[in-house]
């Protein structure tokens, strides 16, 4: 079993604000699952929840990314790019609100910060979004390239995670999104697509892109032609290439993936590095020195997503740790832990809503592989989203484990 920092593996679940506020109950049955802290959402994307023990509602709809708290006017005044409040689905100091009770249910609380990934911003500021190579807009994908779409993220960060009574915060989507993604009425699935066809579908030619390709020698426009080219098979019938690298260098080759990596990476690197430490002074600032910042992340550099793609030295010489995706399996583990260091946090996340392919029956033995893998923590995901029975096994589980 990998060495961790003590036996029992920590727990937090995953909450949104309006799980908590109008649920007398909420924070005491979240605690009663047997976790020590809670992520809660202060700056999320749209969605439609369930809630399904609440007593006024059963369906939430969050119409646009918003932040869940009131915005700071002075940090965000006269900029274009700016932060929308929610709507009655959070209004007021949602945060907050729900972070005092749960706070109050013996539960520390953590942020749940998501970044680029915003759909109301590509629709008001389409500039803002990464354009693919057919010149389609990605409304719901910012590109990180872009200067001020990157000052807006990190101001973003550094204000949303920091938030009163918080003991640290979880970012995700802090890197480069593309094509795949969760859209309402989604009809994109009648072709499919492998890893190396997503790669090149989510490659951005917004200004911004095109000069970064220039100053690693590429033609944009040959860059563009060529993807176009190399996609063309798959339009047609064609099965998509295997995972890998190596398929993304056959079909760009091997030079022209590896400039366009080069430029990819060192945009995402730099923007965790600068949104990491804009968190950190944030929180120096507020008096909470020991503020924890954690990455949600995919040891797959070049992979997009809200687990944003990584090198696992880098992002654990940045950040005090990652939660990983651990629903489909553990595997995603191994090349963080064998960078994790002492105190580094390895957090394996796994879905506990049966209804959305997660397993909570087996989330004791789940976390046991995890742990031997060398998770330090667990996050579940989510607790307002899960039935009452997914809710009891997942307590039977933390039980087990504890």
């Amino acid at each position: 079993m990998t060495d961790r920092p003590n036996d029992r593996l920590k727990a937090s679940a995953f909450v949104y604000p309006w799980d908590v506020i109008g649920d007398p109950d909420a924070a005491a049955r979240i605690a009663d699952l047997g976790v020590q802290h809670v992520t809660l959402a202060s700056a999320y994307h749209s969605t439609r929840a369930s809630t399904p023990r609440h007593p006024r509602h059963r369906i939430v709809t969050a119409e646009h990314a918003a932040v869940l708290y009131p915005p700071s006017a002075e940090r965000w005044e006269g900029r274009t790019l700016r932060p929308y409040a929610a709507g009655d689905w959070a209004p007021g100091d949602a945060f907050g609100e729900a972070a005092e009770a749960l706070a109050a249910a013996g539960l520390d609380v953590h942020t749940w910060v998501v970044l680029a990934h915003n759909s109301r911003l590509g629709a008001e500021h389409p500039k803002t979004s990464v354009v693919n190579a057919y010149g389609d807009r990605y409304p719901w994908a910012p590109c990180i390239a872009q200067p001020a779409t990157r000052a807006y993220l990190t101001d973003l960060a550094a204000e949303a995670a920091v938030r009163p009574g918080a003991r640290g915060t979880e970012l995700e989507s802090l890197g480069w999104y593309g094509l795949a993604h969760l859209h309402a009425h989604d009809k994109t699935g009648g072709v499919g697509l492998g890893d190396a066809e997503q790669y090149l579908m989510s490659l951005c030619f917004c200004p911004s892109c095109r000069d970064g390709y220039k100053q690693r020698g590429l033609d944009p426009d040959e860059l563009a032609a060529t993807v176009r080219s190399a996609l063309e098979p798959v339009w047609r019938g064609a099965a998509p290439s295997e995972a890998g690298w190596p398929a993304i260098e056959k079909l760009l080759g091997a030079d022209r993936a590896a400039a366009t990596r080069a430029w990819r990476d060192e945009t995402a690197r730099t923007l965790q590095e600068a949104a990491v430490s804009a968190v950190r002074a944030s929180a120096s600032q507020s008096g909470a020195d020991d503020f924890q910042v954690l990455l949600h992340a995919d040891p797959v550099p070049y992979h997009c997503g809200a687990n944003a793609g990584v090198d696992p030295a880098h992002v654990l010489s940045v950040a005090d740790g990652v939660v990983v995706p651990c629903t489909g399996g553990t595997g995603l583990l191994a090349p963080f832990a064998e960078h994790r260091g002492e105190r580094g946090v390895l957090a394996a996340n796994f879905t506990i809503v049966s209804g959305m392919g997660g397993s909570p029956a087996t989330l004791a033995s789940d976390a046991a592989r995890a742990a031997d893998e060398g998770a330090t923590e667990l996050r579940l995901y989510h607790a307002g989203l899960a039935s009452d029975a997914d809710l009891e096994a997942v307590r039977g589980a933390l039980a087990a484990l504890g």
